[in-house]
């Protein structure tokens, strides 16, 4: 089910700072008409730690409406309390969630067996598939591949999205788990190297700028057309890299916001990139190609 490209959608939000509804339906509706193999709101990329509880289930609702069963949702519900986020796991099963992506617990940083049994118990209390996401730099803990390997073992715990970065631990990771466990990348930039080695795609950064050509990419390394995606590779690393220029989603939501998506609006402690980072993320922008269509609307 979750296999090629996934895009981690942004929040858009309005200028007094309320969740932007009618720019969610309008950005998950553009990636659907991108092809876009499936679609993860409420991510960390979706701001979700400054939701509320009703904004997250609200978002992940109207990717739900608007998806009408064409692509699959992966709904982010991961964080520091086990209870809390079987809580808000259990409401985003309710609401017809095709899975959930659940980011390891950060700060507190337990153990292998306590990662072990913070995901078992998530995995008890829905029976909607589970992606665990492994991103150490984010949150201070590693998923070893042992451990991966252990919950692989649990039905509905089917995947992980790797962002360690670390392409030896990727290599070991799909040694120790199953073929049918599903090792995505959790960096845009890694996504060719990942599948090449038997990964199964990406939950994309940059595809919420360019859904159709992160799509094409993810499949063409999956069809093992890998001069064709090095090809794409060599295009948009400029725009993958600059993505993280600043923590991110500053840059990704900046660059949404030159291509006329959405408003450039963040929730503290998000704020708007540095003027001369803002310059480098239009630079890259317009040499990929990606203004002329906000040139185009606001000449008409």
């Amino acid at each position: 089910m979750f296999t090629g490209c996934g895009t981690a959608l942004v929040t858009p939000f309005r200028r007094d700072l309320s969740l932007d509804e009618a720019a969610v339906r309008t950005l998950v509706r553009r990636q659907i008409e991108a092809g876009i193999n499936f679609l993860v709101p409420c991510g960390t990329t979706g701001e979700n730690p400054t939701l509320t509880r009703a904004e997250h289930l609200r978002v992940v609702e109207i990717a739900l409406e608007e998806a009408k069963g064409k692509v699959p949702v992966l709904a982010g519900a991961g964080g520091y309390n086990t209870q809390e986020v079987i809580e808000l796991a259990r409401e985003v099963e309710r609401l017809g969630a095709n899975g959930i992506l659940s980011v390891t617990p950060y700060y507190n940083k337990p153990t292998q067996e306590g990662l072990y049994q913070h995901f078992k118990a998530i995995a008890e209390a829905v029976r909607i598939p589970i992606v665990v996401y492994s991103v150490q730099g984010r949150t201070g803990v590693n998923v070893e591949p042992a451990t991966l390997a252990r919950l692989a073992e649990i039905p509905n715990i089917v995947g992980v999205k790797e962002a360690s970065g670390n392409i030896a631990q990727m290599a070991s990771v799909i040694q120790q788990v199953p073929e049918s466990f599903a090792v995505l990348s959790g960096d845009d930039a890694i996504t060719l190297p990942l599948i090449a080695l038997g990964g199964r795609g990406i939950i994309s950064v940059a595809s919420n700028e360019i859904p159709a050509q992160m799509t094409q990419l993810a499949q063409l390394s999956l069809s093992g057309d890998f001069a064709g995606a090095r090809k794409l590779q060599r295009k948009y690393l400029p725009l993958m890299e600059v993505n993280f220029i600043e923590s991110n989603p500053i840059p990704v939501k900046a660059a949404m916001a030159l291509m006329g998506l959405l408003e450039p609006v963040y929730r503290l402690p998000m704020c708007p990139p540095k003027p001369e980072n803002l310059a480098r993320i239009e630079k890259v922008l317009d040499s990929a190609g990606l203004l002329a269509d906000r040139r185009v609307r606001v000449a008409g």
